[in-house]
């Protein structure tokens, strides 16, 4: 039998990783897999750092096109990262009747639902299971293994820098500038760190992830996001004290009203496994109603961590590439026909409990004002911090942590308090999940 020929597009860090796994496994992924598969080229912007690698039997070349229209290259690898070149690519391969592998969740995230489109008409398989969480098979997990459950939300630290960063000022008192430096120094975080610590990254895997779980068409302009730029060494020392960790999470909620879809830094119990989750790890619950609560766990980046995942959707590829394509398993986990129409839920919709700092007048009465506030709009406060106010200032830190509310109703409670001639603007909000 002939063996199943590969072509890379890109040999960076994953590239490099995922060569080096197809060479060193080859003997038991063709035991996997029913059949041999080999790397015949790859696509590289520097020839000479490429040859370098000392990759054995793998033709290199500068034109990305000449490996998408090979004709002896059944599966075309794209890891080069990017949107406009790689959906190029990728769209010129399944034209070309070739099954495609990925590990690129903008170019899903924000291109995939007319990847997959093309690649249904075609016939041809588009695998991505390495576009989210890095070495952790929650894509396969969540599409296959939890197909027999209506999942009602879902919840991850998809992001390593992010998590990498709040470990860090929570274990060590440090502030997030300084933290941020450190990642750029160890290689956590780009010279332009927007994608990581603005929650970018982290939806454009959401995205998927939530497309997966619910049956919806990707919808990355739907999700709500926020960063980490703004947590202070103050809040994370003051949610420990109520007993919470913050983490940057994602999460997608089956509501009343449609699916909420959102980025933003979350308070956690600490007692919960997610909140225990810290360096440059990632780890993904999801509430299923037949199976309960699962967590999947692991690295969420790195050659060898994501090339796993980049190698298990070639092997996945090849055992099926004979098969009849309306019996594969579908892209975003339903038949194609029968994605739902379910809508992203406006941020005023969303449903959260909240924790909440202000600075205010170190006065009588100030209590008092602040808990009108929320009795008039009948918001329930769980819990309040009254600290000490620095030497020589007028003003003392108030903390409260609030019961579930709508985020339309938070939003007029906080307008309100920041109305009150006792309280200095702004006052800090960051949401609370129980994960319960």
């Amino acid at each position: 039998m002939e063996p199943v020929k590969v072509g890379l597009l890109g040999l960076g860090v994953v590239g490099e990783g995922t060569a080096r796994v197809l060479a060193r496994n080859a003997q038991e992924i063709s035991r996997r897999a029913g059949n041999r598969i080999e790397v015949k080229s790859a696509a590289v912007r520097n020839l000479g750092k490429a040859e370098a690698l000392g990759i054995e039997g793998v033709a290199l070349t500068t034109d990305a096109m000449s490996v998408v229209d090979d004709p002896e290259i059944s599966v075309v690898v794209e890891l080069m990262g990017g949107c406009d070149f790689a959906r190029e690519c990728v769209m010129r391969a399944i034209e070309n009747g070739k099954h495609v592998v990925t590990a690129n969740k903008a170019l899903i995230a924000l291109h995939g639902n007319e990847i997959f489109q093309a690649a249904q008409d075609k016939g041809c398989m588009v695998a991505f299971e390495a576009a989210v969480a890095g070495g952790i098979p929650i894509i396969k997990a969540i599409r296959e293994g939890l197909a027999a459950n209506r999942i009602a939300w879902l919840a991850g630290i998809i992001n390593g820098t992010g998590n990498f960063i709040l470990s860090e000022m929570r274990e060590k008192g440090r502030d997030f500038d300084d933290v941020l430096a450190e990642a750029q120094a160890l290689g956590y975080a780009e010279a332009d760190p927007t994608f990581d610590v603005e929650g970018i990254d982290a939806a454009h895997k959401l995205t998927i992830l939530a497309s997966i779980a619910f049956g919806i068409p990707l919808q990355f302009e739907a999700v709500y996001t926020e960063g980490i730029s703004a947590i202070t060494s103050e809040d994370v020392s003051y949610a420990e004290e109520l007993g919470y960790r913050i983490k940057h999470l994602g999460v997608a909620r089956k509501s009343k009203d449609g699916v909420e879809l959102r980025v933003h830094p979350t308070l956690i119990p600490e007692r919960r496994l997610l909140a225990n989750v810290n360096g440059v790890m990632n780890a993904v619950l999801v509430n299923g109603d037949a199976a309960g609560p699962t967590l999947y766990y692991g690295q969420g980046a790195g050659a060898e961590a994501t090339a796993s995942a980049v190698v298990a959707d070639i092997v996945d590829v090849v055992r099926t590439m004979t098969a009849d394509p309306h019996n594969r398993v579908p892209h975003l986990a339903f038949q194609p026909e029968s994605l739902s129409n379910l809508a992203p839920v406006s941020q005023d919709a969303f449903e959260s409990a909240y924790y909440l700092r202000m600075e205010a007048c170190d006065q009588p009465g100030v209590m008092a004002d602040v808990s009108r506030v929320f009795g008039d709009l009948g918001i329930s406060i769980e819990a309040i911090l009254q600290k000490e106010p620095a030497e020589d200032s007028s003003v003392v830190p108030i903390i409260l942590l609030t019961r579930r509310v709508n985020e339309g109703l938070m939003n007029e409670g906080i307008a309100r308090l920041e109305a009150l001639s006792s309280v200095d603007k702004p006052v800090v909000r960051i949401r609370v999940e129980s994960l319960g």
